[in-house]
């Protein structure tokens, strides 16, 4: 049988993987151009663009692996006194509308990644095409979708996601 709470991990740890990649590579583009900045007068044209571009893809591919170990905020002031399948219920519910705007900002995300595509939109100094920070986002948007629907539906064992 398929085993998407192992399946969903994997996916979410690889986008998490991904996006440490990225603000690695960040810090250190960041860390040369100040050396050289100052050092010789001459930094990394263009830094706060890569920079602001690999954070969005990063922050984008961190959701997976937040979803999947369910590290989103939960108030519960209003439902500290309730029964526990009466939480088990809210979360649920609450899984369901996450993932509807997950799978909203995936949609939209998509289109938008599409029209810059389209245009051959780029950053201002670079000229870095913007389609490529959409095409990040995008499957790690869909795939907190996913999570979230399979946590909402009850097809994901939180016990086995523990032991991962």
């Amino acid at each position: 049988m398929l085993n998407l709470t192992r399946i969903f991990s994997w996916l979410a740890r690889l986008c998490a993987i991904l996006a440490g990649m990225l603000l690695t590579a960040i810090t250190l583009m960041t860390c040369v151009s100040i050396v050289g900045r100052e050092a010789i007068g001459k930094p990394i044209t263009g830094d706060f663009e890569l920079s602001g571009v690999a954070a969005g893809a990063a922050i984008a591919l961190f959701m997976p692996l937040c979803q999947v170990r369910r590290g989103n905020i939960i108030v519960d002031f209003f439902t500290a006194r309730c029964s526990a399948s009466t939480i088990q219920r809210l979360d649920r519910i609450g899984a369901f509308v996450l993932s509807a705007c997950f799978m909203v900002l995936a949609w939209r995300t998509a289109v938008g990644g599409l029209n810059a595509f389209g245009s051959a939109s780029g950053t201002m100094i670079l000229g870095f095409p913007e389609w490529i920070t959409y095409s990040l986002m995008v499957p790690a948007f869909g795939l907190t979708g996913l999570i979230a629907l399979a946590q909402g539906l009850g097809l994901i064992d939180d016990e086995q996601r523990a032991k991962l």
